[in-house]
């Protein structure tokens, strides 16, 4: 089978970054899908952990995480899906990724794919949808349909794991939900899929919050990005006894900002139930098939930025330097081989 995989650490501009690569094609065991690839989508931890985490010995790693394909076969003890079935996904981090065309995956993480969407804007969503739909309904414990009266900051908002939470928020509860974007283009789109208001993360932000009308604080914030940067900020505006999240990696990020205000801080990873293997790790089975219905009904939209071309090197390496400028709006994605 045809993969795209990496053996040293480079620049996402080096050639050997990521390599075109002829491998066996695997077989299903226990509770896997084998799952021929139709299309995936590129996130930051791809970026990040082709930067940073080299293959030991002169191996090769697959890297790839959103996937949404058609099931070859399943494992003896798989009970979820059936050949044939089209299906959609994020992945292991502890296994071999998506950017093959035949790749193996526990099922308890898998969704039946939207059947409104081809398998392109269906890629765009898994990852994106886990992370956001854990932050706010598993670590941040909203109620859907409540939290009238109440408001969210979803900082990062044109992002791939900020445009699907501004839709989740503004479709799936009561709070108002406000987002950040600099550029009129993002600004735009975070406005389009629901925002109430957009903040500028290029200025100041408690002004332009009080400003909106929150000058009692925002009870929730969720940080996709840049945390670092922000600290400050999110100390000053966030509620007395309101909510943190963040999903990044802030070297030095001191949660003691947050002591005099009694503000619960929460670090989201969505690779944690896979990982780990956890009692509940079937719970990203049941979210996707939520995630799929709220599509199918007009609820919830992909967030599909641009298809790149079919999957290889030279695409894949071209998408990695596009999330790495922090500039990207939505996801993209690579579709066929």
């Amino acid at each position: 089978m045809k993969a795209v995989g990496y053996k040293a650490s480079h620049p996402h501009d080096h050639p050997e970054a990521l390599i075109d690569l002829s491998l066996d094609k695997p077989q299903p065991q226990g509770r896997d899908l084998l799952v021929r690839v139709q299309a995936v989508s590129v996130n930051p931890v791809d970026t990040k952990v082709r930067r940073n985490m080299a293959p030991a010995d002169g191996a090769t790693r697959i890297l790839g995480f959103d996937a949404a394909g058609v099931v070859e076969a399943v494992g003896p003890q798989a009970t979820l899906f059936n050949p044939g079935d089209a299906v959609f996904y994020a992945g292991d981090l502890t296994r071999s990724g998506t950017n093959a065309e035949f790749h193996l995956v526990d099922e308890r993480i898998v969704g039946p794919k939207p059947t409104s969407l081809d398998f392109a804007p269906a890629a765009a969503l898994p990852l994106t949808a886990i992370t956001a739909w854990e932050m706010l309904f598993d670590r941040f414990g909203i109620m859907k349909g409540e939290g009238k009266g109440k408001s969210i900051l979803i900082v990062g908002g044109a992002g791939g794991v900020g445009s699907i939470a501004v839709q989740l928020a503004r479709q799936l509860t009561g709070l108002t939900v406000l987002a950040t974007a600099s550029r009129p283009e993002t600004q735009a789109w975070v406005k389009e899929l629901g925002a109430h208001h957009v903040i500028d993360h290029g200025k100041p932000m408690p002004e332009q919050i009080k400003a909106a009308g929150f000058s009692g604080g925002i009870d929730y914030i969720f940080s996709t990005t840049e945390t670092m940067q922000h600290a400050a900020a999110f100390a000053e505006i966030v509620a007395p006894q309101g909510k943190f999240g963040l999903i990044d990696d802030p070297k030095g990020f001191d949660v003691s900002i947050f002591k005099r205000k009694s503000v619960a801080v929460y670090w989201e990873f969505m690779f944690t139930r896979s990982m780990f293997q956890t009692p509940d790790m079937v719970a990203q089975h049941d979210l996707l098939a939520e995630v799929a219905k709220l599509v199918d009904a007009g609820t919830l939209r992909t967030t599909l930025a641009d298809v790149l071309g079919p999957i290889n090197a030279v695409n894949l390496r071209k998408a990695h330097g596009l999330v790495e400028s922090g500039r990207t709006r939505g996801k993209l994605v690579l579709a066929g081989f």
